[in-house]
């Protein structure tokens, strides 16, 4: 039974942005969209049975995801989207519209207030960086400062509603909150990266002499049941909107799902069949929750349908990075979990940095169309915005992103010589994979530029060529080379990004351009 209380209060709530939402449309009688962002954690570019690639590959067959296929016919699929190597960076990118190595939030935060998450290495310092996170506020050290995303879509007259990972900021900062970001509502959303545990059994980590820091919070009456997390989150999203759908509201839902982050636990609905398969029983586990995902998704789609609301939602599906591939947490072979694309989470190879994406806009989008486009996800900012038809004036922030909404109203706004930017100068873990501790890159068009800081070592390859990146053809193409490094470097420096310094000797790393090679 729905809680009466819940929906009076959230409706009142509604009701006190009247007065904001009615000025705006007396102005302009337009009825804005429904938004949902459907946020996934730590899901791979090949995690699922709709191809993203030129084909389907073998790994499109381990997985079964008929939603998001359903999805894909209802609108658009970006082939080439993009986000950072690792989560934080990704989220806070969205929400202010700005690359990661301008906001300087480039990797994942701590729980801890000023308790940076990045390792100490014995060859670099660790360099300056916001490891609190993102804050409305300014005046907070070691944090990003920007007007977000959701106050301004609230400030439209949208009811936002988080439900949840947030992993914003750093506990004890603004940014941990998301009431704090312009969100009216927000169902376990705080510092965490990831939960203690996914099953209700365990009271999702809360249990007295176990509980950490990672347990879950806000999801109480599913204490003690079968009720997996995703599919808790599910009914609390579903719950959360239902007042601005009676009341005949927009609403902003950013369902930001902790799936398919570690640890992995099977999900209990559906890993028996990956098991029955032969699968290796911890990708049947992995496999089982990329699932419940996709039933998460198809859930929220069919409420939509039943509500008659599905022609005026438009559904943004993305992914934080890329499938985790380390040997200690996925089963089969190190960094092959992304195949054809090299490395994973983590790394600036695409198997760290490119995530399937999807973009339903009904009465605007081609049903079944395809976007080669690359975007990443500092252009959902303006995106967004645009879809909602709201013209944002006096931001904190400059804005970074490229709004794709021309690309969904199929319009020619190709970015030929647009250049995407990553920046990742942390040592994240010591067993490192290809791509993973002190990496930038640059993508233009289809050439892609890697800088190694430890070896000070330029790579370059073509992606229409070589997805997997394993023929480096710098030496033909020196020009290309020498003209990246130089873009990647100025914008760099434009943004005020900082390098690793060396131990020894205290100098910095040098620039991209500045490299021998």
């Amino acid at each position: 039974m729905r809680s009466f209380a819940i929906g009076l209060s959230l409706l009142v709530m509604i009701l006190a942005n009247n007065a904001v939402y009615g000025q705006l449309h007396q102005a302009k009688n337009v009825k804005r969209p429904n938004i949902i962002v459907f946020l996934v954690d730590d899901m791979g570019w090949m995690d699922t049975s709709e191809p993203f690639g030129d084909r389907p590959y073998p790994l499109n067959n381990t997985y079964h995801t008929p939603n998001m296929e359903k999805l894909a016919a209802q609108g658009m699929k970006f082939t080439n989207a993009y986000a950072t190597p690792v989560c934080t960076p990704s989220r806070v990118s969205m929400l202010t519209g700005m690359n990661a190595a301008h906001h300087g939030v480039t990797h994942w935060t701590s729980i801890h207030k000023d308790t940076p998450s990045d390792h100490q290495d014995s060859i670099f310092h660790r360099v300056e960086w916001n490891y609190n996170g993102f804050s409305p506020i300014g005046g907070i050290p070691h944090t990003a400062t920007a007007t977000p995303l959701p106050q301004l879509l609230q400030d439209a007259g949208y009811f936002t509603v988080h439900v949840g990972k947030a992993h914003w900021g750093a506990q004890g900062t603004p940014g941990a909150n998301p009431l704090n970001l312009g969100f009216m509502v927000n169902v376990a959303g705080n510092a965490i990266g990831h939960p203690q545990s996914y099953y209700g059994k365990d009271n999702y980590g809360n249990i007295p002499g176990k509980f950490t820091f990672n347990a879950v919070q806000g999801l109480a009456e599913y204490y003690g049941t079968d009720t997996f997390l995703t599919e808790a989150l599910t009914q609390e999203a579903i719950k959360c909107i239902e007042p601005a759908v009676e009341a005949g509201k927009p609403f902003y839902l950013h369902l930001a799902h902790y799936a398919v982050h570690d640890p992995i636990q099977g999900d209990p609905r559906f890993v028996q069949k990956y098991l029955a398969r032969g699968l290796n029983p911890r990708e049947a586990k992995y496999a089982s929750m990329v699932e419940g995902m996709d039933k998460s998704l198809g859930d929220l789609i069919q409420y939509l349908e039943d509500q008659g609301l599905a022609e005026n939602t438009v559904i943004l599906f993305m992914s934080d990075n890329g499938g985790l591939s380390l040997g200690y947490a996925r089963g089969g072979e190190p960094h092959t979990q992304n195949y054809p694309l090299k490395a994973g989470k983590g790394s600036v190879y695409e198997g760290g940095i490119r995530v399937p994406m999807i973009v339903a806009w009904p009465g605007v989008t081609e049903p079944g169309s395809s976007s080669a486009q690359p975007v990443i996800i500092e252009d959902f900012f303006p995106s967004i915005l645009e879809i909602a038809d709201i013209h944002a004036s006096d931001l904190t922030q400059k804005i970074d992103g490229k709004s794709f909404a021309p690309i969904l109203k199929n319009e020619d706004s190709r970015h030929s010589e647009r250049l995407l930017i990553w920046h990742s100068p942390h040592r994240w873990i010591m067993d490192a994979g290809p791509g993973i501790n002190f990496f930038s890159a640059a993508r233009q068009g289809n050439w892609k530029l890697i800088y190694d800081h430890r070896q000070q070592k330029l790579e370059l390859y073509d992606l229409s060529k070589d997805i997997s990146e394993q023929h480096n053809v710098i030496l033909k193409h020196k020009k290309i080379a020498r003209s990246l490094s130089r873009q990647l470097t100025d914008q760099l420096k434009k943004w005020g990004a900082t390098m690793p310094t060396y131990r020894i000797n205290q100098e910095r790393v040098p620039w991209p351009e500045e490299s021998d090679n």
